[in-house]
């Protein structure tokens, strides 16, 4: 039996995309004839579905997609706008956080918050000259707050030249599902480096009612030291932006436009999210 591909769609998940992909609407009591050279059918939407995953997962270009089995990948790609449209990857994030929060609960006590760069040659949107670079090239910042396992909440795109601490509160507001106020606030803490240093970051995090914890790497290997039995909680969220990265589609940003890449980066937090429950879930990150 071949393996299967870390790109294919299985049932247990199409059964979780599939009620949320738009019906098209067609004109009440009118006929539909089809004519003699009168173009192709619809593409099956679990197709079309695969084949963003396969962009995602590979990293390929659109126009590169394997024509013997996806067909025309102009019309894949048609299909990709329609639904972020329509809201379909964000709505299988929250779905995905949904299940996760049902089946184990989502980590809400210790969360984490960080900033990662990434090249973006192509963009036109949300793009700015990378410090990392010396300013010489563009690039975007993925701004990403996850749950004590690692797990997407929030996510924000800006130019790699937006400070990851000017964000903080853009971030802690987009959260995509929302937890009932916990009955102590030693019950939501938030972990975040150095760069969230300073008197406005920590106002923004106290008034979203979390406790700070704002260490850089030495100060937090130094605590580690003296308490091995201590844990580091800050590390959790650079892990979840490296699982982005497997998603190859996302280590260097070629999408011109945010939509479609916030798009991939939801649908890539959604399986994040399947992946933690009991589900068969084939696409890896890891």
């Amino acid at each position: 039996m071949a393996k299967a591909k870390a790109w294919e769609v299985t049932d247990d998940f199409w059964r979780r995309v599939e009620p949320l992909i738009p019906m098209r609407q067609r004109v009440a009591e009118q006929s539909y004839t089809r004519k003699m050279g009168g173009g192709r059918k619809p593409k099956d939407p679990r197709l079309v579905f695969e084949g963003i995953v396969y962009v995602l997962r590979t990293g390929c270009q659109w126009k590169a997609l394997p024509s013997e089995r996806y067909g025309s990948a102009s019309a894949i790609h048609a299909r990709f706008l329609e639904w972020e449209k329509a809201g379909v990857f964000e709505a299988l994030w929250k779905l995905g956080l949904a299940e996760y929060d049902e089946f184990e609960g989502i980590a809400w006590r210790w969360q984490s918050i960080d900033g990662a760069m990434m090249k973006a040659p192509l963009a036109q949107e949300s793009v700015g000259p990378n410090p990392t670079d010396r300013g010489k090239k563009n690039g975007s910042k993925r701004h990403l707050l996850v749950d004590g396992r690692g797990v997407p909440l929030s996510l924000v795109v800006t130019g790699a030249n937006r400070h990851d601490v000017s964000q903080i509160e853009a971030v802690l507001d987009a959260i995509v599902v929302k937890r009932p106020s916990p009955p102590l606030r030693r019950h939501k803490h938030l972990c975040a480096d150095a760069g969230y240093t300073g008197a406005p970051a920590l106002k923004v995090i106290e008034e979203h009612g979390y406790i700070p914890h704002v260490k850089g790497r030495g100060q937090e290997a130094d605590e580690l030291k003296r308490d091995p039995e201590k844990k580091a909680r800050r590390w959790i969220v650079e892990v979840a932006h490296s699982w982005f990265n497997r998603f190859r589609k996302l280590l260097v940003r070629y999408e011109k436009l945010d939509r479609s890449f916030l798009a991939l980066n939801h649908l890539a937090a959604s399986i994040m999210a399947f992946r933690k429950i009991n589900l068969d879930v084939n696409i890896i990150y890891g």
